[in-house]
Parts: structure tokens; sequence; C-alpha cells
């Protein structure tokens, strides 16, 4: 029979497999960002999605059996793992510990992978309407929302003669 600290340390590493799915799908869709390749960027984004739901559900379950493990231990459910370790065992405590700091690390490292390809989309959607209200200026009207950030919309097509009948 598996012991608390056993199925934490499991939880811990099936969500630090998570992490490293999520953080090689967001190196990948970056790649295609570079690559200029559209529907790869769009792929990628749907697999993330999809990844980052995984993900959610792993952090569930552990968080669910870390509640389950301070509240057979007389703890708040709300306790940290780092507040219980010294419930655990001596033996385990530093591969808890050492599972803790990674998935912390991977996950600065997901947050920051994102901000940087949100970034990246961002600037290639802005460069893209810019090109397109180059070519057509009276095509495009840019007006500012209440918060102050910057939308581009199309204006109403030109009007075109159509022959009836």
């Amino acid at each position: 029979m598996k012991t608390h600290w056993e199925f934490i340390a499991e939880c811990l590493r099936h969500e630090l497999a998570d992490y490293g799915g999520l953080l090689h799908l967001f190196e990948a869709q970056q790649r295609a960002l570079f690559d200029r390749n559209p529907d790869a960027v769009l792929g990628y984004a749907s697999e993330i999605d999809r990844q980052a739901g995984a993900l959610s559900d792993c952090r569930t379950r552990r968080e669910e059996v870390v509640a389950a493990f301070a509240v057979a231990n007389d703890r708040p459910a709300t306790s940290t793992l780092r507040a219980l370790l010294p419930l655990i065992e001596n033996e385990a405590r530093p591969l808890l510990e050492a599972l803790i700091n990674e998935v912390n690390a991977l996950l600065h490292r997901v947050r920051r992978m994102s901000r940087h390809n949100h970034m990246l989309l961002s600037r290639a959607v802005e460069v893209h309407q810019e090109t397109l209200s180059q070519l057509r200026p009276h095509a495009f009207m840019k007006t500012y929302s209440p918060a102050g950030r910057l939308s581009v919309a199309a204006t109403r097509p030109p009007a075109t003669l159509r022959a009836a009948g």
C-alpha cells in the first residue's frame, strides 16, 4: 500500500510531465512562428489548449491529494505542500522538495514562454494590420477603447455598381 507522500510524489511527477509537454508545445509554436507557418501556429494553439486542460486536471488532482493529507493530519485543507513537509518522513522530504522546486521552475518557464509567444503573435498581427492599412489606407480605421487599447476595424466597403437584370 502506498503512503500519502508516495501519492503526492506520483501526482507531482505527472504534473512535471504535463508542464514539460506544455513547454514543448510552446517551443514548437515559437519555431512555427519563426518559420512563418500560420497553419502550424494555429494547430499548436489547439494542442496547447488541450495540454493546458490536462495540466489543470492534473494540478487539481494533486491539490486534492495534498488537501486530503492535510486533513488527515489535522491541518487546514488549504495548507501548502511545503508547509506540510515536516509531517512527511525524513527520507521522503528531499524527493518532495526537489519535485516541488522542479514544478515551480517549469511553471515559471511555461509562463515566460507563453508571454513571449503571445508578444510574438501580437506583433505579427500588428505588422499584418499595418501592411494592409498601407495597401488600402481607407479600408481600415484605428480606434481606441476606453481602456486605451488600439483596435483596427475594417470600414465599410466602397460602393460598387451592380448590373441588375
